[in-house]
C-alpha cells in the first residue's frame, strides 16, 4: 500500500510515541500517506488504521476534520484561501472572487486540466500578512490583492 520509505517514515514517527499509544502518530502518518499518494482513498486510511491498531472510523475523523488532508483528488497546484475575519477585513472576498474567475472554479473544485484546486482554510495564524493562501500544505503567499492575484497563479505555471 506505501512504499518502504513511506512505512520507515511512519515507523519514526510512531517511535516518538509509548508503544501501547502509537495512534497518536496518526496525524503524521496520514501527512507521510498523503504526500506519498497525492491523497488520502479510503482504501489508505484502511491501512493507516490497520497499521496504527485503530478504528477506521477514527483515521477517518482525523483526515476530515483537518483541511490539510485530502480525501479526493486534488490538482497539482493545491490553493487554501484564509477567509477567516483578519483575511475578511482586509479584503479575501475580491481576492477569491478574482482567483475564481481566474480559475474558473469555485471553493472545492478543480480546474478542467487538473492543474488547480481550490479549498477554504482556516486561519494560518499570519493575520496580519493577509489576505493570505497556503499552495500544496507549505508555501504561504501573503498579502494577495486583486491586482497581484494574476502574478501569483502565473508563478506557478
Amino acid at each position: 500500500m506505501l512504499t518502504n520509505e513511506s512505512l520507515a517514515q511512519i515507523d519514526r514517527e510512531i517511535a516518538k510515541y509509548p508503544a501501547e499509544q502509537k495512534q497518536s502518530a496518526v496525524m503524521s502518518a496520514l501527512r507521510i500517506a498523503q504526500q506519498e499518494k497525492g491523497w488520502l482513498a479510503p482504501e489508505t486510511l484502511e491501512f493507516l488504521a490497520t497499521y496504527l491498531g485503530m478504528p477506521t472510523i477514527a483515521v477517518y475523523e482525523v483526515a476530515s476534520f483537518y483541511n490539510m488532508y485530502d480525501l479526493k483528488p486534488v490538482g497539482a497546484h493545491k490553493l487554501t484561501v484564509c477567509t477567516n475575519i483578519s483575511c475578511q477585513l482586509q479584503g479575501v472576498d475580491a481576492v477569491v472572487a478574482k482567483i475564481q474567475a481566474k480559475l474558473g472554479i469555485g471553493f472545492g473544485e478543480t480546474t478542467a486540466d487538473g492543474r488547480f484546486t481550490l479549498k477554504e482554510g482556516e486561519c494560518f495564524g499570519a493575520c496580519g500578512d493577509g489576505p493570505l493562501c497556503l499552495h500544496n500544505n507549505h508555501t504561504l503567499h501573503t498579502r494577495l490583492t486583486p491586482d497581484n492575484v494574476d502574478a501569483f497563479l502565473e508563478g506557478m505555471k
